[in-house]
């Protein structure tokens, strides 16, 4: 149950924090080169926006994420406008903390300080933060632009013709010890309809869920949601500017939306991550311009910074539990990405993958500026650096990688990720790393890399690597966009790519079963001397072994007059005699009769 907790009266203020928003200003904020680091904290939790936050939300909540058994009680906030915001407590369903909601907004350019006692095993002390809200700025919301392909290389079935996904070409059939599963791809861009999708090894569509003109899926996985296996991607509009505002879905065996995951405090999830967790709770990033003068970086005096925030969300309740914003903490002397010399919004860090660790951390990787963090969940301070300008690491040979994606930890301290090396070009191929970092001896090594032996690919953006049972890797090539399975030793065991221009952010590999609630759909025409050419399919179903057709002269009049096996997405069955009216059934491996499409008439 909610508790409502008004605020005291006005508490004193200090000076900003951080130098990179000026408290007070009317005007856009100014940047330094080096923002200062946000303070030092004892909270007994960890509380967001934590301290130093230059640029939080104006609807921003107040979040308190502890062990378990954590209650928050006696919370004032003050805006250093706004005045004493009153609100409401409310509990995450893992029981470990609670959101403070104000009951009005904070105004733009102020600073917030926050008070609060703790209670609960632990966690129990005196909680406080202090941040400044930022001056949002509105991007445009024009799309990104849309890269031509090829027109022969859709799919089109007669029984189906909404479903028109890109191609999956195999150039390498899965050779013995590939793991095996389904292929998850989520296209777009190029020709073709957008949306997820999902194939067998061989390219053949076994399900595809087509999304509107402007919408874009990215990150279609299997999870485990509510103890049952499930799809969740993200699904949303890519904007030009270069990231996304959307959310992300969730759908059962059945192909029904179950669930959904959406940022908090005001803003979108972007398209780059998701981490769905055991609790309950799920990771996810959001881009955010804000309002900022860029002249002593040789950009607008009125420009704007995309900043990159990370949140861990109640996905029971929708409630925010952590919020971390890489202003402030990561240097934007350490980026990579030129400031533009026009209004554009300068992405100079760009958060691209999430990673929970097994120490209170969370591994981030930017991509512009060539580095992993290391991140303490309870202060937000950064704990090492791998990669980028200031390197926490000596790096072994053929450690280094370029504007990178995924990076992920895994079993025994190693890190996995997929160094594009591009763009613009630093490496002659994209690859999978497999690092070795020696936290105490600040070294890392390379334990792996994965290249195509066969074609050159080089990602300029996007991209992934995922461990797959048995001890293979697959990668994908994001926007090139190529896909490879290696073993353990490199060696290409399955290898495939979607159409041209097509792209897709990432690739994952996972057995799958569905059971539509939809039927089957049928079309059917005459082949001349009485005979019919019925054409069958049943988008995501996995069950179907065969297809009878049954046909008459009327609807009520139907009778069996041929079968076949299920071939590929779309069966096509010639009935030598019967009709016009025709009905199929799908037969399951032990000859039951599992679904049967309406009648038709040819």
């Amino acid at each position: 149950m909610s508790r409502l907790r008004l605020a005291t009266p006005p508490l004193a203020l200090a000076g900003c924090a951080v130098a990179v928003i000026a408290c007070g200003s009317a005007s856009s904020a100014s940047v330094s080169s080096e923002p200062a680091a946000a303070p030092a904290t004892a909270n007994p939790v960890a509380v967001s926006p934590q301290p130093g936050t230059p640029d939080a939300s104006a609807s921003t909540q107040i979040s308190f994420l502890g062990a378990g058994g954590t209650q928050v009680s006696g919370v004032t906030v003050k805006g250093s406008r706004s005045g004493s915001h009153s609100g409401v407590l409310r509990p995450y369903s893992t029981g470990t903390g609670e959101s403070f909601i104000p009951s009005h907004p904070f105004t733009p350019g102020e600073k917030v300080t926050v008070h609060a006692q703790v209670t609960g095993g632990p966690n129990t002390g005196a909680a406080s933060t202090s941040f400044t809200i930022a001056r949002q700025y509105s991007p445009s919301q024009k799309g990104f632009p849309l890269n031509p392909g090829n027109s022969s290389e859709v799919q089109h079935y007669s029984s189906a013709p909404t479903l028109t996904p890109s191609t999956v070409r195999i150039r390498t059939h899965a050779k013995p010890g590939a793991a095996p599963g389904d292929l998850l791809l989520a296209p777009y861009q190029g020709k073709g309809t957008a949306g997820p999708m999902i194939t067998d090894q061989e390219g053949n569509l076994i399900w595809f869920h087509p999304l509107a003109s402007g919408q874009t899926a990215t990150n279609l996985e299997v999870v485990q949601f509510g103890g049952q296996p499930a799809l969740i991607w993200w699904q949303g509009r890519v904007l030009e500017v270069g990231f996304g505002q959307g959310e992300y879905v969730i759908y059962n065996s059945s192909y029904r939306q179950i669930g959904h995951v959406r940022a908090g405090n005001g803003y979108h999830a972007d398209l780059h991550e998701i981490r769905l967790q055991p609790d309950g709770t799920a990771w996810i990033d959001e881009f955010n311009p804000i309002q900022m003068n860029l002249s002593s970086l040789h950009g607008q005096s009125n420009g704007v910074l995309t900043d990159s925030i990370v949140q861990q969300v109640d996905v029971k309740t929708g409630l925010v539990m952590w919020e971390w914003h890489a202003l402030g903490h990561i240097p934007i002397s350490e980026s990579h990405n030129a400031v533009p010399k026009s209004h554009y919004p300068w992405d100079y860090v760009h958060i691209n993958s999430i990673s929970p660790g097994s120490s209170g951390d969370v591994l981030l990787s930017s991509r512009n500026t060539w580095g992993l963090y290391d991140v303490d969940q309870r202060s937000g301070a950064i704990r090492w650096r791998l990669g980028g300008p200031h390197s926490s690491f000596k790096q072994g040979a053929g450690t280094s990688f370029y504007w990178q994606h995924d990076a992920e930890w895994q079993p025994g301290g190693l890190i996995s990720l997929f160094d594009n090396g591009s763009n613009p070009p630093k490496e002659k191929q994209s690859r999978g790393l497999l690092l070795e970092p020696n936290i105490s001896a600040h070294t890392v090594k390379l334990r792996k890399a994965f290249t195509n032996p066969s074609r050159t690919l080089l990602a300029s953006s996007q991209g992934n690597l995922v461990s797959l049972p048995g001890g293979t890797w697959l990668m994908g090539y994001g926007g090139l966009p190529d896909f490879t399975e290696y073993d353990a030793s490199g060696h290409v065991l399955l290898d495939g790519t979607l159409g041209k221009n097509v792209q897709d952010f990432r690739t994952y590999l996972s057995p799958w079963t569905g059971h539509p609630t939809t039927s089957p759909s049928v079309s059917a025409k005459s082949a001349g001397a009485g005979a019919l050419q019925v054409a069958v399919s049943w988008n995501g179903a996995t069950d179907v072994a065969s297809w009878k057709v049954l046909a008459g002269a009327s609807s009520s009049s139907l009778a069996p007059v041929a079968a076949a096996p299920r071939s590929g997405f779309e069966t096509t069955v010639k009935a030598p005699s019967g009709g016009p009216y025709v009905q199929v059934q799908a037969l399951d491996a032990s000859g039951n009769v599992i679904g049967t499409s309406s009648t038709v008439k040819a």
